[in-house]
């Protein structure tokens, strides 16, 4: 068989199974079972077919009108949501064949879990149309799940009884099937396809991101990406940090250069001898000059004085009085 495509082929009781596993698609071998088929009740297990393009939509239908010219009587049994998808957008997709059973996903938000829920079809058909999902509780938590789908649309098959219920003859298959044992388990794992492998960083001193060891194998930046409804999927790691780049430093204060022009002044220039001189110009040219703070002014200290005194003057004119 091909590598994206494989089945499985049992009988029991004159009842054969058949069991596909993987991708329907144009690479598809269900012409080479055809001769392996015998008439009869003929189980189609379908719980691990993760898709089916429009190539195999077309070559399964055409499969099943064969085979049930050859006389076997299909019962599909737990269909997957890939295939419950098909069933509701293709009309004669179980050609004259009943689905007994079918995966419901279901998502719970505070494990960040899935889980597939197998429903019998006839113990549906009394709640038909479905506008709630069946309760489904979480194996972790032991809380409700939510229904991972839109209800309506998705048990919309239930509504055509042929699809479920079939002609009278098939209850004679349904005793066969019931009398030989049908497997499958109530639930499952849900597989939402292949993971992808976290990137790791080659350059050097970098540290690879940690992936939790309960994140679901499908990577939505928001956690999972499995269906519409499912909320931004919650794969976290490590985030690298981000070096931020050194503040620039201050520009180095420079010493006040003197001033290379002549200083005038209004006062008379005071004759300096050589020696005292070039002392003085070695000072200044190997000191920074600094600068005084301009004196205060006397003014108003001799207005607050002249104030004082007159209200002095005027408080012991009042008093002699």
């Amino acid at each position: 068989m091909g590598a994206k495509f494989a089945s499985e082929l049992t009988s029991r009781d004159g009842v054969s199974t058949l069991k596909l596993v993987g991708v329907v698609d144009e690479d598809n071998e269900l012409v080479s079972l055809e001769t392996k088929l015998a008439g009869g009740p003929l189980v189609l297990d379908l719980s691990e077919i993760d898709r089916i393009n429009s190539c195999g939509v077309r070559d399964w239908v055409n499969w099943l009108g064969r085979i049930e010219k050859n006389g076997a009587r299909p019962v599909f049994i737990s269909c997957s949501p890939a295939i419950v998808a098909q069933i509701n957008l293709v009309h004669n997709f179980t050609a004259g064949g009943i689905v007994k059973s079918f995966y419901a996903p279901y998502y719970c938000p505070r494990c960040e879990k899935e889980k597939l829920l197998r429903l019998e079809t006839r113990d549906l058909l009394s709640q038909a149309p479905i506008t709630t999902a069946p309760t489904c509780r979480c194996d972790e938590c032991d809380g409700p799940m939510e229904f991972d789908d839109m209800e309506e649309s998705y048990f919309a098959f239930l509504n055509n009884a042929k699809k479920v219920l079939g002609d009278p003859s098939y209850e004679q298959t349904m005793r066969e099937i019931a009398a030989a044992g049908e497997g499958g388990g109530k639930m499952r794992a849900r597989n939402t396809g292949t993971s992808i492998p976290p990137v790791v960083s080659t350059s050097p001193g970098s540290l690879p991101a940690a992936t939790p060891s309960g994140a679901p194998s499908s990577l939505s930046p928001i956690h999972r990406t499995p269906t519409n409804k499912t909320p931004p999927g919650s794969n976290t790691g490590q985030i690298p940090s981000i070096a931020m780049p050194p503040r620039p430093s201050p520009p180095a204060m420079q010493p006040l250069a003197a001033s290379p022009g002549p200083i005038s002044s209004s006062q008379p220039q005071i004759p300096l001898s050589s020696q005292s001189a070039s002392g003085l110009a070695a000072k200044l040219s190997g000191a920074n000059l600094v600068s005084k703070p301009p004196p205060k002014p006397l003014l108003p200290w001799v207005l607050l004085a002249m104030f004082l005194l007159t209200a002095v003057g005027l408080l012991v004119f009042v008093l002699t009085k």
